[in-house]
């Protein structure tokens, strides 16, 4: 019997949830095939067949919580689909048939209890030799080895009593006993450790004298939740604004989509200037692009820009990876790879981890204005935001109506001054607004 167990995941996720059993009790499977779903804290991962042989027994069940190494499932290498006790009880049956016809051929049929109980033995020893027992070597009696079978036991487990090291039968009872007391004392304190978090939820429900409905909080949305408090609590967070007047971004797109298509086979969209534009204003403040350790400051001198994704079961932010080393071109189809895999829950840790900046767009969303939250353990985010048509003063006091947008800076105010954060807020807007050099570099 194999078991099957929750494989190590990554670094910094030693847990997760039952999100869909992909094969049922009795079902026949491969080894390396994908048998459960897993929601972890970033993405959903698949746990695969160590062995082929038929799945025996389901240990957890879907939503229930499991921890890297947990034993979620047993396999049978030698079953057949209908059951190992089943198969092993009809081989055993086949075969004392068999020995019964040739003792009668030979005229040596057993009449009494004891000299089948003898036969039965010996022929069970044969079998081992013919198996290659790992416990032939193993001093034990046949009635030992037998016994041993029937429970399950293995006799390198076993402690005898006989000062010689035979191992008897009452041995191999003993020795069972005890690995059933074990196991309840597993299961003990695995039940205990349920009961534990169930009495800490239901202390924190408030009952309504109206009607409501509870829905639990997916293993993501709680990691979420988690982080976004944690960042609050931890970081010296301030937001910054300006407003950007995006109709030379507008002009210029409307120009080049068509040729911009043609040649790259993707859109020109608005993500791919104002990462340009984060990536150059990054280099002229790079504190930006650091992160606190401890008594240090760590400035990266890369820029791993992530991308704030919305899915149906929240926010994940994968990276675009040396974003400055990316034409417009090249970001445009890497914020479109990642965007679908995050759809489709196709994302790799690798894809999530190791960001040094982020960038969020609530403005697809129709968001006016908003006050982003940093993602620990980067201390800046850039909010972009919807573009809305308003009556500006243009330098020669005329006013004209212009496609302006608001934007936000979040920084950690520990390593960040509000000097340095207005001024990068500045040179963001003051690129966007003449967006030709932005190409040009780019």
């Amino acid at each position: 019997m194999k078991e099957i167990k929750v494989p190590e995941l990554a670094e910094s996720i030693t847990e997760g949830t039952v999100a869909e059993w992909l094969v049922k009790e009795g079902d026949s499977v491969e080894k390396g095939d994908a048998i459960l779903e897993l929601e972890t804290d970033k993405v959903n991962v698949e746990v695969n067949a160590d062995a082929s042989g038929v799945i025996s027994e389901l240990l957890v069940e879907e939503g229930d919580d499991v921890e890297v190494g947990d034993t979620v499932a047993k396999i049978d290498e030698n079953g057949e689909g209908g059951g190992s006790s089943e198969a092993e009880e009809d081989s055993g049956q086949k075969e004392e048939s068999e020995q019964q016809e040739e003792s009668s051929d030979d005229g040596k049929q057993e009449s009494s209890k004891d000299s089948q109980e003898e036969a039965s033995e010996k022929q069970e020893d044969t079998k081992d030799d013919s198996k290659q027992d790992p416990n032939k070597d193993i001093v034990a009696s046949p009635a030992a080895r037998k016994k041993a079978r029937e429970l399950g036991i293995d006799l390198r487990d076993v402690k005898p009593n006989d000062p010689l090291g035979r191992i008897r039968p009452e041995d191999v009872e003993a020795a069972a006993n005890q690995s059933k007391e074990d196991k309840g004392s597993k299961d003990s304190k695995k039940e205990s450790k349920k009961s534990k978090k169930s009495e800490e939820k239901s202390s924190e429900k408030t009952e309504f004298e109206k009607p409501v409905e509870r829905e639990k909080m997916s293993r993501r949305r709680q990691t979420i939740s988690k982080r976004l408090v944690e960042a609050q609590q931890t970081a010296a967070m301030l937001t910054t604004f300006n407003e950007v007047d995006m109709t030379a971004v507008m002009n210029l797109r409307q120009e080049r989509k068509d040729q911009f298509l043609q040649k790259h086979d993707v859109k020109l969209g608005f993500m791919s200037f104002f990462t340009k534009a984060v990536v150059g204003a990054l280099k002229e403040f790079p504190l930006l692009n650091a992160e606190i350790q401890g008594d240090e400051i760590v400035k990266k001198k890369f820029y791993d820009i992530g991308m704030a994704v919305s899915t149906d079961e929240g926010l994940v932010v994968p990276v675009v990876r040396d974003a400055d080393r990316l034409g417009f071109a090249g970001i445009e189809k890497e914020i479109g790879r990642l965007g679908k895999r995050a759809r489709d829950k196709e994302l790799a840790l690798d894809e999530l981890q190791g960001g040094s900046f982020t960038i969020t767009n609530g403005g697809i969303f129709g968001s006016m204005l908003s006050t982003p939250i940093l993602n620990a353990p980067q201390v800046g985010i850039l909010g972009m935001h919807n573009i809305q048509k308003r009556a500006m003063v243009m330098p020669d006091d005329s006013i004209e109506v212009r496609p302006m947008m608001y934007i936000a800076l979040s920084y950690d105010h520990r390593i960040v001054d509000g000097k340095e954060a207005v001024q990068f807020l500045v040179r963001i807007k003051e690129m966007l607004e003449d967006p030709y050099n932005l190409l040009l570099e780019g």
